[in-house]
């Protein structure tokens, strides 16, 4: 690392956190540099070194875009992969995938890039992944509910015309939101208007906020409904045949624990982002943003090994693309409707 000046601690982290401006994820601009909104590599002093921050960001774009690249490439090179609810992950897989490629995008714009176009663009096409990306998680957990609720005519009513009608509405919407910032709906005229997330205004931060935290209050009741229905089937099946309860009591349980990792998994990287950005402005210290935008950023890494590397059917065709063989475990029998 280059040699610094010595200064306290706190003055290298509002010098660290202050030097890149217009762009999603960061603060304010030098004090001193007026003329330009961004922060070019020829601006860069020899005394000064890329933002830490920045390249756990750029990093974890990296491994969120490789992971979700190989659940594409597994659904897309596998015939048998075509069911509605394999569309859902690849529809979700699609969005984390355009997460990460954003996440490095917002890298590159803010250290070689000085357009506000740039800038605009790189913000939009975080805004619409990610919210392709929540949006594609309440759409598997609909389908799941209505897996259940529906079971006798879920694969005649759930075609694939319907799901991929769906879908073109969902990411609709997200390109949508996506072209707010270039469509005007940024903070580049008047400062005091954005919010933690500069280009986004205040506004628009906390329409977004509220808008994912009723998602999320969606999401939650439908996974209630369906432990309720698990819990029901598994019910029945006890009664009807009292040999198998034991059996059908652990599949419950385990389906149960599943929706418990999903829904907390969810929970804690999404909420504390929410709310800090219904609370906070853009005068608090970048480094509390930082905090919050990484766990929501990482939730896009650890979906694909919940919704995807964690079933059977993708697991198959994973070993199978590998070394061409199929562990034992794979041959035994089919799951139960409450290994949800």
């Amino acid at each position: 690392m280059l040699h610094q000046p010595a200064v306290s601690i706190m003055d290298h982290l509002l010098h660290l956190h202050n030097d890149s401006s217009g762009r999603i994820f960061h603060h304010q601009h030098d004090p001193w540099d007026t003329n330009s909104s961004t922060v070019t590599t020829s601006d860069l002093s020899p005394d000064e070194s890329v933002n830490p921050w920045d390249i756990i960001l750029c990093v974890t774009g990296t491994v969120m875009a490789c992971e979700n690249a190989i659940v594409i490439a597994i659904l897309f090179y596998t015939p048998s992969l075509r069911a509605p609810m394999f569309i859902l992950i690849g529809s979700l897989a699609l969005a984390d995938l355009l997460a990460g490629l954003g996440l490095i995008v917002n890298f590159i714009v803010i250290y070689v890039f000085n357009s506000e176009l740039a800038t605009l663009s790189s913000a939009g096409l975080l805004l619409a992944a990610f919210s392709a990306s929540v949006c594609s998680l309440l759409a598997i957990t609909l389908d799941r509910y209505l897996s259940l609720y529906n079971a006798l005519t879920y694969h005649t009513d759930r075609t694939l015309t319907f799901t991929y009608t769906m879908l073109i509405l969902l990411w609709a919407l997200c390109i949508c939101i996506g072209l707010l910032p270039i469509m005007g709906w940024n903070c580049f005229r008047e400062q005091s208007s954005c919010s933690v997330l500069r280009p986004v205004t205040k506004n628009n931060a906390a329409v977004l906020a509220v808008s994912f935290l009723l998602l999320f209050a969606l999401m939650m009741q439908l996974y209630l409904q369906i432990c309720r229905i698990a819990f029901r089937h598994a019910q029945q099946i006890a009664v009807q045949h009292q040999f198998m309860a034991t059996s059908q009591a652990s599949s419950t349980r385990k389906g149960v624990s599943t929706l418990s990792l999903i829904l907390g998994t969810f929970a804690l990287c999404w909420i504390p982002f929410a709310v800090y950005s219904l609370v906070a402005d853009s005068s608090y210290p970048m480094i509390y943003t930082y905090c919050m935008v990484l766990p929501a950023a990482c939730n896009s890494v650890i979906n694909p090994i919940i919704y995807a590397f964690r079933n059977p059917d993708i697991q198959k065709s994973l070993w199978l693309a590998c070394c061409g063989c199929l562990p034992p475990r794979f041959l035994s029998g089919p799951r139960t409707s409450s290994d949800v």
